[in-house]
């Protein structure tokens, strides 16, 4: 790992609902992408947004100088082309950065409708006569998650060098995945959920056969096999922070975290580390001891595990070998709040579930306060001091981030 000064890179968060956007917008995030009803790769994990929101969106990114990016990127069918034009007209209204999207009809619209477009991973671009190509209408590239960084930074070469123009009329920047989960199939196109459920991946429905466990089976003799160990269709999740350092040295622009379907604290514990991770590589602190904190805290929140994906070359995937989160850390929900006194410094909860003590850790989670961490310091249950809370009990506790009425409490325990 090298110590030096880095250009800086975009870094772009995920959000799948207020709680998430909130945590991206206060963990710096340079720009947050979300989907909006069900034209997204993400319209079944998740609660996504409306187009109603979308002025709301725009406001309070723009409110922190944040870019706003509006996913589009499914198939699409004659059937989606009215709704279509309805979203990129109402993402040009409501002041949204920019679409991105891989299918031609979206790029068409948005080039009609003069709305900034970014190009998916889904289009698989994969090399420079493709960004060539998509130039003509997107300013953005989001390259293929198959490639190597030595074929990024040969993509980068050019596209910075040359350089490509978009329709901006400014160089058009590339896109790279930095962390979360991987797909086996090329770039996400996977059609394996659509023959066994009927419910396609390209539509934003996956079921996720792929983390699932299999046997193989003899036809002739019936003999089965179990696939031991390892579950040969999951990858593991792909994270590059520890060689963050070469991921910018390739010319990329953008940074992308993957995680739309995650909750708000896998969120704002991820782009807090690679906003942290970014700013070491450009005032020259970067090194192997903040990688080793930074992975500590990534290894709390949901994964499957880590790997460099392709970028350092390897020729296959490295596989899980389960099925859900390795997560270190886990949160159990403990109540709701009801109100909070800002003379004082004090969140007032409902307990709802389980048992509060002074010295756990704690988080909170809503739309507007997004994601905050505390640690219980002091306890008054019904206004007396205790050490203890339990399910039923009104409880407040000293905490310094205000929280609202609806917001949810949570204790987070070792996994």
């Amino acid at each position: 790992m090298r110590n030096r000064k880095t250009p800086t890179i975009e870094l772009m968060a995920p959000a799948g609902g207020w709680e998430s956007f909130q945590a991206a917008l206060d963990n710096g995030a340079d720009s947050i992408y979300f989907g909006a009803d069900q034209l997204n790769m993400r319209a079944r994990a998740t609660m996504n947004f409306t187009l109603a929101d979308l002025p709301e969106i725009a406001s309070r990114a723009k409110e922190r100088n944040v870019k706003s990016y509006l996913t589009l990127n499914s198939v699409i069918f004659d059937h989606d082309l009215s709704l279509v034009r309805r979203t990129v007209d109402a993402a040009l209204s409501a002041g949204i950065s920019a679409i991105i999207a891989a299918d031609h009809a979206v790029i068409v619209a948005c080039k009609d409708a003069g709305m900034p477009l970014h190009i998916s991973t889904q289009a698989n671009i994969s090399n420079v006569e493709a960004v060539r190509f998509y130039a003509m209408f997107a300013d953005v590239m989001v390259l293929a998650r198959e490639l190597s960084l030595r074929q990024v930074k040969a993509i980068c070469k050019v596209v910075n060098e040359e350089p490509v123009i978009g329709p901006n009329g400014t160089p058009v920047r590339i896109e790279i995945f930095g962390h979360g989960a991987l797909c086996m199939a090329v770039s996400g196109k996977c059609h394996i959920s659509l023959h066994t459920h009927n419910a396609s991946a390209n539509r934003g429905a996956c079921v996720q056969n792929c983390r699932r466990a299999y046997k193989v089976i003899d036809l002739e003799e019936g003999h089965e096999l179990v696939v031991d160990n390892e579950f040969i269709m999951s990858p593991k999740d792909l994270c590059t922070i520890d060689f963050l350092d070469r991921i910018v040295d390739t010319g990329a622009s953008v940074l992308k975290l993957e995680g739309r379907g995650r909750s708000a604290d896998y969120v704002a514990t991820v782009t807090a580390c690679y906003r942290e991770a970014i700013d070491a590589l450009n005032d020259g602190t970067y090194g192997a001891e903040k990688v080793g904190g930074w992975m500590k805290r990534l290894e709390t929140v949901y994964n499957r595990g880590f790997w460099g994906g392709y970028y350092l070359g390897q020729q296959l995937g490295e596989w899980t070998d389960g099925p859900g989160s390795k997560a270190t850390q886990r949160k159990v929900h403990l109540g709701t709040a009801e109100h909070y006194f800002p003379k004082a410094g004090v969140a007032q909860f409902r307990m709802e579930a389980h048992q509060l003590h002074v010295g756990d850790s704690i988080l909170v989670m809503g739309p507007v306060t997004g994601v905050a961490e505390g640690t219980v310091t002091e306890l008054r249950v019904d206004g007396r001091p205790a050490t203890e809370a339990k399910r039923g009990d009104t409880v407040t506790i000293p905490f310094e981030r205000p929280v609202r009425p609806s917001d949810k409490l949570y204790l987070t325990v070792p996994a």
